[in-house]
């Protein structure tokens, strides 16, 4: 991926700049800031085994690119290059500069932190925009919520309600106090609640935190609809605690999470409310 970089360098007249990279997941990505002639840019880089360089992931960024309105607040990409090399295929893409800084480094939140009231509504907003994109794209297939939701959870999912969501809403994924949503390999169509639902459950150790994501998103989340975007958010995080340590760790307070909607309680509460 190093090589593959200088190789994106000499292709798109970068030179390198200071800052570090950052790796994704099993070293798949390396983004980092560069410097083009016209100014900074941020680069990300995609790997892919020769003949796998297409679907939904290669794709999603591009397609977002064309599909998302201007007033979802994102890295706008300025540009792409393709190329193979030694059985691999790679994918520059260049974006804009965020100047603002994710809330987390790590998708699950461990720390407190202070966001202002416009910072919720833009979100609300963003979450909004895009879920009246339409797309044939898929974030979560309807034959996963129906095989894998019953096996981790215990519960078999009604009527789905399905909208378009941006797919990986985690606090590595958004900027703070400015609010920007980074990363759209994965953005589709999902169950209503998904993408607040994944806040939600990301935010759990952090309880006065995962307490204000509740009710800000009450409305989708305290509905029978609502619910099987939070059943298949929490069973995608219990299904990768196998393979993601942050995911283990969190996965204890995901099961007592779930447990809690499963309660007659619960279940009464949000009949009440609905």
């Amino acid at each position: 991926m190093l090589s593959a970089r200088d190789n994106a360098y000499a292709l798109l007249g970068l030179t390198g700049a200071a800052g570090g990279v950052v790796w994704g997941y099993a070293g798949r990505t390396l983004s980092g800031a560069a410097s083009a002639p016209d100014g900074p840019v941020w680069l990300r880089l995609v790997s892919e085994p020769e003949g796998k360089g297409t679907g939904k992931l290669w794709e999603g960024p591009e397609k977002a690119e064309r599909a998302m309105p201007a007033a979802v607040p994102r890295p706008r990409l300025t540009g792409l290059r393709d190329w193979t090399v030694d059985g691999w295929e790679y994918r520059a893409e260049l974006y804009e500069i965020v100047n603002t800084p994710p809330v987390s480094r790590s998708p699950v939140l461990s720390h407190t932190v202070d966001l202002p009231d416009t910072w919720w509504s833009d979100l609300h907003g963003a979450l909004d925009h895009i879920a009246n994109v339409p797309t044939d794209r898929q974030a979560v297939r309807e034959q996963y919520i129906r095989h894998r939701v019953p096996e981790f959870t215990g519960v078999t999912p009604g009527e789905i309600t399905w909208t378009t969501a941006h797919g990986d809403l985690h606090w590595a994924n958004l900027t703070g106090p400015q609010l920007t949503l980074m990363d759209w390999e994965g953005w589709g169509t999902a169950p209503a609640g998904y993408d607040a639902a994944n806040l939600h459950l990301h935010s759990l150790p952090v309880p006065d935190l995962a307490e204000r994501v509740r009710k800000e998103f009450s409305q989708v989340l305290d509905t029978p609809a609502g619910r099987v975007g939070e059943l298949t958010a929490g069973t995608e995080i219990l299904q990768a605690a196998a393979r993601v340590p942050f995911y283990a760790d969190l996965a204890d307070s995901v099961r007592q999470h779930l447990d809690h909607l499963r309660s007659p309680r619960a279940t009464r509460a949000r009949s009440a409310r609905g």
